[in-house]
């Protein structure tokens, strides 16, 4: 057993005495800028082909698709991969929802955000809710990861990662300017220019690229419009063939008017879809933010990787109703306000003389090493991945009441600081033997949390460690398939609200979430033009987490146990290639089958500070929750299809298809609120929050042209049917996007 605890440290000495000896008089300058440019994670990488290079399941969105496909919002995007659940909320993709393999999709709390490999949420370990997403045209690639590999990055590990790609810089001096413009006042400019310049004061090479975007139009219903700006700036210096610094920095700003509450029942079927009558709603983000990658290669096997990260997010929401009919102070003044909702009768919010706004801060850093070898010191070929990082969170939030419909300040209900420190490190060994590869590997992370209120000046601390291994392997028996397998534990921290009590400091008895994640399938190219993956996952939680307002009402935050188990479906034909034809029809498939998405236990709910059983939680359970019952958000059936043609001569166009089968949006598995068990009439019946989302259609179409060699003509139609359908009943019902058209150009220079 001691020998075997030797091996690491033995490992990393000759590997950095290997390292020391290369920095003697130089190898061959064209193996050197080889060894400088073949990095071995998805960091800055020059191709969206790293995913490839993992063991598990991964789906990769390249540049070309998202043009072609003029992609509208992120949700848009990652229906294109298997697995992957989106919901829309606004309609512009400000706030996605974003779920893998059965997993609740509210705010994307279950999902690991990258950009370039590096920490991509403003808070993953004290508050892993996205609040706000970049627009995705800034980006030249998508990574999804949903296997072992995740044991790599961290912290979420239960469920999915999307690594956002950033622009490349290119080689030669250039860039592009386009502009969209559609119905539903819709207007998007995007602009782009960078280069790179050899031999500048005695460096290699200098260079960047810098992009602009702005955009704004109507969201999905009335009383509502969004405004968007993005700068981001990306410059390398090489120094020389083994030394390279990677700069980013971005500044996003967000304007929304009007955020919409969700839907009563009565309101959904007499006012329709699109009614809105939260026109006083202001919902504003500013995030600044700043991430380092300096590269260093000992030789052409070693390579050191460090990565700095940075970011600055405020967050201001004001808004008139969040939770109905908890939060009802618009009665004092309006006292109709609940009966009309519920009537379905037209109501006006200026009657309303009460408002909240919900003021958050958040300030993330972090530093981040990580070492990637080839060796053989155990006697087989091998490649090591090893890193370290150290990650801090400070959230300042307040709450405050307001006494009209457009206030901005008023009374303090909350205000109090929240911090979260986290370390952690991995190991990967993957060993290659002939068309095997046997990849075993382990995680540790160790967080601390604490919490101040600045009211009554309580506060309080908790930390939790968890050792998280891993195994992978996979096996090529010939080019055309590889077979693949992977195991490992799931974790997501808890957030820092949920781990520290506000009112008293004191810990709540709730922990980390924690899986058994297994997944095998295979990755076929039976034939030039055509390839196919299957995978099959199964996915059993000794404790998943259940947020507030995510299984009809105020569902309390709540702990259970769950299996979620399914088979995904990426598939693919060009029969251009096949046939060798110039006219290339193709056609495409994305899907996942979820036939066990259960609870295998009721869902126990966190008790209060006092230790009281908070509301809704008979016997200290979530309302209706039990075992065998469907989980809520979590659909059967996802599929998103695809039917096109192209030519060499820059034409494109096809028609997709994205369906989403029928769901749950409760623990009680309710066919509709008139279900509930307080009967039909009852208050909880009619808030819109119960009963089955039916499953729906979205086809989207687009159609391209490149005129001439810089210049492309794009037009596109989302939800060109316009069905109208149900997305989410978390806060009351929202629905989704109606018909948008789009036209517009890019023009390459």
């Amino acid at each position: 057993m001691q020998k075997q605890q030797g091996y690491l440290p033995a490992l990393l000495l000759s590997l950095i005495s290997q390292g020391v000896a290369a920095n003697q008089p130089a190898p061959n300058t064209k193996q050197a800028d080889d060894a400088a440019d073949a990095l071995s994670t998805v960091e800055v990488v020059e191709s969206v082909e790293k995913a490839s290079a993992f063991s598990g399941s991964t789906s990769v969105i390249d540049k070309q698709t998202l043009e072609r496909d003029q992609v509208f919002t992120v949700n848009e995007a990652l229906r294109k991969t298997p697995g992957v659940y989106v919901r829309d909320e606004e309609g512009f993709g400000l706030r996605p929802n974003i779920a893998f393999r059965g997993q609740n999709p509210f705010r994307s709390t279950k999902v690991l955000f990258l950009e370039d490999g590096i920490p991509f949420n403003f808070a993953p370990y004290g508050d892993n809710d996205i609040y706000y997403h970049p627009p995705i045209e800034r980006y030249d690639g998508i990574e999804i990861y949903k296997g072992a590999d995740l044991t790599q990055f961290g912290p979420q590990t239960i469920n999915g990662a999307v690594n956002y790609l950033t622009p490349k810089v290119p080689v030669e001096p250039g860039g592009f300017v386009s502009f969209m413009g559609g119905n539903r006042d819709y207007r998007n400019g995007h602009a782009r220019y960078g280069g790179m310049v050899k031999n500048v004061q005695g460096l290699d090479a200098v260079g960047g690229v810098v992009d602009y975007i702005h955009k704004e139009g109507m969201e999905n219903r009335d009383n509502t419009f969004a405004t968007v700006d993005d700068a981001n700036l990306k410059s390398i210096i090489d120094f020389d063939a083994r030394n390279r610094l990677t700069l980013r920095g971005d500044f996003y700003h967000q304007d929304e008017q009007g955020a919409a509450f969700g839907l009563t029942d009565a309101e959904y079927r007499k006012l329709g879809a699109r009614y809105n009558p939260d026109k006083n709603a202001s919902f504003i983000n500013d995030r600044w933010s700043t991430s380092a990658t300096y590269e260093h290669s000992f030789n052409n096997d070693v390579s050191l990787e460090t990565n700095f990260y940075w970011s600055s997010y405020e967050r201001n929401w004001w808004r008139q109703q969040n939770e109905f009919p908890t939060e009802n102070q618009c009665t004092a003044s309006y006292p109709t306000y609940v009966q009309d909702r519920l009537n379905g009768t037209p109501i006006d919010m200026d009657l309303c003389n009460y408002t909240v706004g919900r003021k958050r801060n958040y300030q993330t850093w972090g530093i981040a090493p990580t070492l990637h070898a080839k060796h053989d010191l155990f006697g087989i070929e091998s490649r090591l991945d090893a890193g370290f990082r150290a990650h801090f969170e400070n959230q300042y939030r307040e709450m405050i009441r307001g006494n009209s419909p457009n206030a901005r300040d008023g009374q303090v209900l909350e205000n109090n600081e929240r911090f979260a420190d986290a370390y952690s490190g991995f190991f990967q060994n993957q060993f290659i033997l002939d068309d095997w590869t046997f990849t075993p590997g382990v995680r540790v992370e160790s967080v601390s949390y604490q919490r101040k209120n600045l009211l009554n000046g309580a506060q309080g601390q908790s930390s939790l460690t968890e050792i998280l291994p891993s195994f992978a392997m996979t096996y090529s028996p010939i080019d055309e398939a590889t077979l693949f397998f992977g195991i490992h534990r799931g974790f997501a921290p808890p957030r820092v609200e949920d781990a520290v009590y506000n009112d008293t400091g004191g810990s709540a008895e709730i922990g980390a979430e924690i899986s058994w994640n297994t997944e095998f399938g295979i990755r076929t190219r039976p034939m030039r033009g055509v390839k196919a993956d299957l995978t099959y996952f199964h996915n059993d939680f000794d404790a998943l987490t259940v947020l507030g307002t995510v299984g009809g009402g105020s569902t309390p935050v709540a702990q259970g146990k769950a299996l979620y188990e399914g088979i995904e479906l990426m598939a693919r034909a060009d029969f251009g290639d096949v046939f060798d034809w110039t006219h290339n029809p193709y056609a495409q498939i994305a899907y996942m089958w979820l036939p066990t998405a259960e609870t295998t236990e009721a869902f126990h709910c966190v008790t209060l500070s006092s230790g009281a059983t908070p509301a809704n939680c008979p016997g200290g359970y979530v309302r209706g929750s039990a075992a065998g019952k469907r989980a809520p958000y979590a659909p059967e059936n996802l599929l998103t299809a695809t039917l096109g043609y192209s030519h060499p001569s820059g034409f494109d166009a096809h028609l997709e298809a994205a369906f989403v089968s029928e769901q749950y949006a409760d623990f009680m598995n309710l066919e509709s609120g008139a279900d509930h068990p307080d009967g039909p009439n009852s208050l909880s019946a009619r808030t819109g929050s119960y009963g089955k989302i039916n499953d729906y259609v979205v086809v989207n179409f687009a159609t391209s042209y490149k005129v001439q060699k810089d210049l492309t003509l794009y037009v596109a139609m989302k939800n060109m049917l316009d069905n109208t359908y149900i997305t989410d009943r978390v806060r009351g019902i929202q629905s989704g996007m109606p018909r948008l058209v789009q036209a517009g150009f890019k023009y390459e220079f």
